[in-house]
């Protein structure tokens, strides 16, 4: 398994007890679906392995406490202190109406309600305190934030994005008058 083909979903933060628990802090708005998972990969070095867990359960909100069938003490526990978890991307749970998941929409149309076509979407700027769209005109770049706003409709149908951007933001980058 590939890290392109799977979803960060966290990161292994603290050990829990002597048995071996450990403490994951979870990238995700609904951690109560992680639960009850079977297994889960973990990164160690540059693989993905894939480990199986005996139990899992939701603990203060977004930490999730797994106890792994290959994890039964606090030496084993050290060796995956830090480690990020990953699921495949089929886990995804599906989203609809305006939201998505910055992957999907890679490739996507913005389409403006002002300016029309204003690019593909080329990537997702997501270590700013805004998100933002990299969209790529003609082989310039546009940043254009990530907001339900400015967001009108996800057409993933059409694979398009429609757009209603602040005034003058398109001309700054296009350099319309």
């Amino acid at each position: 398994m590939q890290k392109s083909d799977c979803f960060y979903l966290g990161k292994i933060v603290s050990k829990y007890s002597y048995k071996g628990e450990v403490l994951v802090k979870l990238d995700t708005d609904e951690p109560d679906i992680y639960e009850n998972m079977e297994s889960v990969f973990v990164s160690l070095g540059n693989n993905l392995v894939p480990f199986f867990i005996e139990t899992c359960v939701l603990h203060k909100s977004s930490l999730l406490r797994i106890r792994f069938e290959e994890v039964t003490n606090e030496s084993d526990a050290d060796k995956v202190m830090g480690s990020e978890l990953y699921l495949p991307l089929e886990f995804l749970p599906k989203l609809e109406g305006n939201k998505f998941y910055f992957h999907e929409v890679i490739g996507f149309v913005l389409m403006d309600s002002i300016h029309g076509d204003i690019g593909i979407i080329a990537g997702v700027n997501d270590t700013t305190n805004q998100a933002l769209f990299e969209v790529d005109k003609q082989g310039k770049q546009l940043l254009i934030p990530i907001n339900d706003e400015i967001i009108t409709k996800v057409d993933r149908s059409n694979k398009t994005i429609h757009v209603t951007t602040p005034e003058g933001l398109v001309d700054l980058y296009l350099g319309n008058p």
